[in-house]
């Protein structure tokens, strides 16, 4: 049949067909579209498009996927740092995917088909925005924009519009339970739809000669009314002649019961017809319905007898229940392709999609867990199949040669390993290995644009493209795979399942299988390996010092071998690794001495570049953990420490007042007078020693300084 035929369009050559035509007279994206034909989704389609995915979804053999969000880092110093330990990354990425929002998710399903020897794609491409939906919720969804991300999707023709107007609103599955939590409890207290059955009820009182008006009109009306059906009078809408009712009445029926619609008063009026009800009518029930779209019909209904009364009571309240579930269930919406995702077990592939997956279990299955290993735990129960394409670019040693020369994005792996797909128009002397189609429903063109690149219909659409090729890298032969054969358990693939690049810099992968970080073999580090016990926290100095005026001033206290590296979070905080773990305490012991002491000599001592101003602090590495899992948001790093550290100023005191117990050999220092152990100290310059008691010079206080240290902080760790 016509509505029945399907366009394929082999992407090796130019087609000719209509979809073809169509798609290369859209608009150009940015590039890199190459005619593939990608389904847009809003709310309008939503409900279609779900269940023609479901099929393809059942079918497929894994399914690609991406996310364009609003943001990436909400300030500086919270961008993943090759410095940055497993714990504290993760809570930066964490803070990400909870202050941003996914504007649109790409899913697209690969189906092997064996008879063509190629896959079959279905990209798709779903606008999001985090629309209120529920009734009797005030809450509002609010998200951080970044500029540099909103620039980025705008050069690339982003439409804004359609997300905005038509984006898919969803819930979380914590939502979701919250919010029928809520109304049941609501369902459970809500007399609202049958006040005029509850004998407690405080009457609304008559202020003025209106409501008194009002109230004896509206007995006269109602008592016409029932008068008329008791005497078997018409009813309906034509009505008798002697009952004349007001614009605001309509007689219908409500569960084959006779009804009056009650439509135009305001809220005061329908108190006062409550009221009137309740004193004089005991056969008439005030119920109040809503409908889909949210909208209240009040009426007033008529019952034979009390039993009859309590039976439409519990009609009401049932049908009011359902309404209020179906509400919920429908402000699931994006969710529901989750949920399918997450219902058929497919084996899931992303590019880079650590963050991805944290976006995924923030907005459709619920809060971030605390730390990693919970949150592996968390997503394993919806996603235990994870593949990541940049991962997998590391470890075949043919692609790495490949793409030794290229970075590892996803355009620039697409381009290396589907020169066909990524220019179909362009003459390519090399093709895929794995031949790759893109089917379409002739009878839906409208609903199909060209694919453009960071669009996340057609990034996911690349990323399963990039995936195929590897896997032949990987010594994966399709020909042989099964329609029911998990793809996840290959034995070629299995051992890089569920293995992610924490982000590009981090030189580790993250195993979701234990929620455990590892080294990449083949990263080639910056720094040191970084040793967390022997590393300081230093923020709020003076932002004219740079990274190498506190390492070489902290090297004239501690020596040159003192500092393995000094690390800069941005211009207002460092992290400084020691060489030696013992050498964290005595950099914090002096700090606090120095913080301690009023003495003007102490402005000559080298840590006064650092100490410059008085508002200099220092921690050890838990406090910035602590720092970076901080609910607050601050753009400077020294802003963000002190709103968070506010509290812990007495801690920080105590630390300085606990420092002072070795105090004597600086104190004596600072004040021009050297005790006998610094003297005898060795290193002490010998020319000191020739010079009277209170001769001093610079050198020789800079010396006693140091010297100090050392002895005061071996009595320290002997004690």
């Amino acid at each position: 049949m016509q509505s029945s035929r399907r366009i394929l369009l082999r992407l090796r050559a130019p087609t000719e067909t209509l979809l073809s035509r169509m798609l290369s007279s859209s608009p150009s994206y940015g590039g890199g579209g190459g005619g593939v034909a990608v389904k847009q989704v809003t709310r309008g389609n939503l409900a279609d498009a779900l269940e023609e995915l479901r099929a393809r979804v059942r079918d497929a053999a894994f399914v690609g996927i991406d996310l364009e969000m609003s943001g990436v880092t909400s300030a500086p110093w919270r961008d993943t740092f090759e410095f940055d330990r497993a714990d504290v990354r993760y809570l930066k990425l964490r803070d990400s995917a909870e202050r941003f929002a996914a504007l649109q998710l790409g899913v697209c399903p690969f189906r092997w088909d064996p008879a063509k020897s190629s896959f079959v794609a279905h990209p798709h491409n779903f606008f999001i925005f985090p629309h209120n939906e529920l009734l009797n919720d005030c809450s509002s969804h609010e998200f951080l924009c970044q500029t540099t991300s909103i620039d980025f999707l705008a050069n690339y023709q982003f439409d804004f519009n359609t997300c905005f107007r038509e984006g898919i609103y969803y819930l979380s599955r914590t939502q979701e339970e919250e919010a029928l939590q809520k109304l049941y409890k609501l369902h459970h207290n809500d007399i609202s739809a049958y006040p005029n059955t509850c004998e407690e009820e405080e009457d609304t009182p008559l202020k003025s000669a209106a409501d008194i008006l009002f109230t004896e009109r509206m007995k006269i009306k109602f008592n016409e009314w029932r008068n008329s059906i008791v005497g078997n009078q018409r009813v309906d809408g034509h009505g008798s002649e002697n009952i004349k009712f007001a614009d605001q009445f309509q007689t219908v029926f409500f569960k084959m019961r006779p009804a009056v619609m009650l439509d135009g008063f305001t809220s005061h009026q329908l108190n006062l017809i409550r009221q009137v009800l309740r004193k004089r009518f005991r056969d008439l029930v005030y119920v109040c319905t809503f409908c889909e779209d949210g909208l209240s019909e009040k009426r007033v209904v008529y019952t034979d007898t009390n039993d009859d009364k309590i039976l439409l009571m519990k009609d009401v309240r049932e049908d009011l229940l359902k309404s209020r579930e179906a509400r919920v269930k429908s402000a699931v919406g994006i969710r529901h392709v989750i949920d399918l995702l997450a219902s058929e077990r497919k084996l899931i592939v992303g590019h880079s999609c650590f963050l991805d997956i944290l976006q995924v279990h923030s907005k459709f299955v619920g809060p971030l867990p605390s730390s990693m290993e919970e949150f592996a735990l968390s997503i394993n129960k919806v996603f235990p199949h994870i593949a990541d394409t940049r991962h997998l670019l590391s470890v075949n040693e043919a692609i790495q040669y490949r793409m030794r020369k290229k970075s590892k994005s996803l355009s620039s792996a697409f381009s290396l390993l589907c020169p066909e797909l990524h220019a179909p128009d362009e003459k390519s002397f090399t093709l895929s290995p794995v031949k790759i189609e893109v089917e379409s429903d002739e009878t839906v063109l409208s609903c199909f644009t060209s694919g453009a690149k960071h669009e996340a219909g057609y990034d996911a659409f690349m990323t399963g493209c990039v995936f195929v090729q590897l896997c032949d890298y990987l010594g994966i032969k399709f020909e042989h795979l099964s329609p029911l054969e998990n793809l996840a358990t290959n034995i070629n693939l299995k051992k890089h399942i569920n293995l992610l690049a924490p982000c590009w810099n981090s030189g580790t992968v993250v195993d979701l299988s234990t929620g455990t970080e590892r080294p990449h073999p083949g990263y080639k580090r910056r720094y040191p390996v970084t040793v967390y016990d022997n590393v300081v926290l230093i923020w709020g100095f003076q932002s004219k010092v740079r990274p190498k005026d506190i390492k070489d001033c902290i090297c004239k206290v501690f020596g040159p071998a003192s500092l393995t590296s000094v690390f800069p979070i941005d211009s207002t905080s460092v992290l400084v690794q020691f060489s030696k773990r013992e050498s964290v305490d005595d950099f914090m012991d002096l700090k606090a001495t120095l913080d301690c002491t009023d003495s003007a000599i102490s402005a000559l001592h080298p840590l006064s570049t650092i100490l410059e101003g008085g508002q200099t602090r220092a921690a050890k590495y838990d406090t910035y953990r602590d720092i970076c899992g901080s609910s607050v948001s601050k753009f400077s790093f020294a802003d963000q420490a002190e709103a968070v550290c506010s509290t812990s100023n007495a801690e920080f005191k105590s630390k300085e007042s606990n420092a002072a117990d070795g105090y004597g050999a600086y104190e004596s220092a600072l004040d021009g007078t050297v005790p006998s152990t610094v003297e005898q100290a060795e290193g002490t310059k010998s020319g000191s020693k020739n010079q009277g008691e209170n001769d001093f010079s610079l050198q020789d206080i800079l010396d006693a300084l140091q010297d100090g240290k050392e002895l005061s902080g071996k009595r320290m760790r002997n004690a």
